[in-house]
């Protein structure tokens, strides 16, 4: 059984996921904001901006961005 640090929270878990189990439904809840802000929005200037706009902290912007799961047209 290998154990994983959480990319969102921290905590260890033992799931093969990105993010422990509590985290999950968090991570999947933003990931929709983010493609409903996109779909409706043109793409902020930066990423802080992207942050302040959607309510989504910079670093889990960068994870759904770089995520080759996620398809997000920019």
């Amino acid at each position: 059984m290998e154990l994983n640090k959480c990319s969102r929270c921290g905590a260890f878990y033992t799931t093969s996921n990105n993010v422990c189990p509590n985290c999950v439904p968090k991570d999947n809840c933003d990931q929709l904001t983010l493609k409903n802000f996109l779909a409706e929005n043109e793409m902020p200037a930066s990423m802080e901006a992207l942050s302040a706009d959607t309510g989504i902290s910079v670093k889990n912007l960068n994870r759904y961005l770089a995520d080759s799961d996620i398809n997000i047209c920019l």
